[in-house]
């Protein structure tokens, strides 16, 4: 009679303790993702899609962000041809927590400097794609509009 209420009683607490060790599991951490953007023409798209991203998110303060810029889509960013709006939409992005990436070798090809940049970008100095791979090994959701 003792080893059945014993049984019982292991079985009553089981599935509790089941669900405690599930839900502790199930808790995600802060919010990270990468937006991958090497398209020209989806550049005020994406910039659009992150700052939704952080408006739904609760603010900026809820998400980490960080965007990596490679290819055509990185002479949006270029000082010298960014539309008039970019350098103001890029610098709130940034006051945000944006981190802004720029890959190193798209910027060997279009011969420019950080300094040929708008103000905030960091170097990919592995490369774009390389960037991309890191931040998705340290649990950032990837995304490429």
């Amino acid at each position: 009679m003792r080893r059945r209420n014993l049984l019982q009683l292991a079985l009553a607490i089981a599935p509790a303790s089941l669900l405690t060790t599930r839900a502790k599991a199930e808790t995600p951490g802060p919010a990270k993702v990468v937006y991958h953007l090497a398209d020209l023409d989806k550049v005020d798209f994406v910039l659009g899609n992150i700052n939704n991203h952080y408006k739904g998110m609760g603010g900026p303060d809820k998400v980490t962000i960080a965007l990596v810029v490679h290819g055509p889509a990185l002479k949006a960013f270029h000082t010298a041809d960014a539309a008039p709006d970019m350098s103001k939409r890029t610098d709130d992005l940034a006051k945000a927590g944006l981190e802004l990436n720029a890959c190193i070798h798209t910027m060997r090809a279009q011969d420019v400097t950080l300094k040929d940049l708008l103000p905030g970008f960091i170097i990919a100095d592995k490369g774009g794609v390389v960037r991309l791979a890191e931040l998705q090994s340290q649990g950032y959701a990837y995304l490429r509009p």
